[in-house]
């Protein structure tokens, strides 16, 4: 909606209705899920048979919550053990990516950032896939050739920290050389002026300009290996991260449990998110 046109009453509150609808359709989901998970009931539905906290510290039978429910505790944990490194190489990555694009002029430029854009294109299941047989091919032949067994190409844990970095780093990629193209080199050529090394200059001067972006990258690269589905699927072993335990459940019956996983996922993200945009703000206005 344009504010400077003039405008009728009846579009104004046409706009605002449906503004006011959209919101309302993409709360509404969430707003029951986290309803739902104080339900006294075995079931993740209407009727509501009362409040409760037991989804999320029962300890008896069958109102185990998730505090007291082994398996989700330890599929939180394996979540978090690939969160930790899937933003940790995707910073790197990420922060040297910018460098070389936005500072750098070579050959075949286009071809390699287009290169480096393509799985946010691929689906993640197709992305999954390709990575799984092409991670078991290279294992076999080197299998056969030295008659030894490498467990980090089979699937699992490796194998799901590779397939999550593969295209989340292309999002920390993009995130910090958003902020590098802002720098103003200037600062770092009177750096070299006072005798500063290149590589002194950029840890000085050209990171801690661009740490707002490194972690606002970081929070989003936690925050998408969390919730990944589609190419977790497709190359995880034995042990399974929180969304491949909770799809398990959903197989086997949902309960309300996976209601209270969600509704604490829910705050944690919204935390998380908060506090990257109030650090940038921050940094804004400092």
């Amino acid at each position: 909606m344009i504010r400077t046109l003039p405008q009728s009453n009846t579009f104004k509150w046409t706009y605002r209705a449906y503004v006011t609808l959209f919101f309302v359709y993409l709360a509404l989901p969430l707003t029951v899920v986290c309803l739902m998970a104080f339900n006294n009931s075995v079931f993740p539905s209407l009727p509501w048979e009362g409040f409760t906290w037991a989804w999320f510290f029962g300890d008896e039978d069958p109102f185990i919550g998730v505090f007291n429910d082994r398996s989700i505790l330890r599929s939180i944990g394996t979540s978090m053990f690939v969160a930790f490194w899937v933003s940790l190489l995707s910073i790197a990555v990420g922060t040297t990516n910018a460098f070389l694009f936005v500072r750098h002029d070579f050959k075949f430029k286009e071809f390699f950032y287009i290169l480096m854009l393509l799985p946010l294109i691929i689906p993640g299941i197709i992305l999954g896939i390709s990575i799984l047989v092409f991670s078991n091919a290279v294992a076999n032949n080197l299998e056969n050739a030295t008659g030894m067994w490498f467990d980090g190409l089979r699937p699992g844990l490796p194998l799901v920290i590779l397939g999550q970095f593969s295209f989340i780093a292309t999002f920390a990629t993009l995130v910090i050389s958003a902020r590098l193209e802002k720098f103003d080199r200037s600062l770092e050529e009177a750096a070299l002026n006072l005798g500063a090394t290149r590589l002194g200059a950029i840890r000085q001067i050209t990171l801690p300009f661009l740490f707002p972006a490194i972690a606002g990258a970081g929070v989003v690269a936690i925050l998408m290996s969390f919730e990944n589905f589609n190419t977790t699927l497709m190359l995880v072993g034995s042990d399974a991260p929180l969304t491949i335990n909770m799809f398990d459940r959903l197989k086997l019956g949902s309960t309300p449990v996976l209601n209270a996983v969600s509704l604490l996922l829910i705050v944690v993200s919204a935390i998380l998110g908060l506090a990257s945009l109030l650090f940038q703000k921050r940094d804004k206005s400092s």
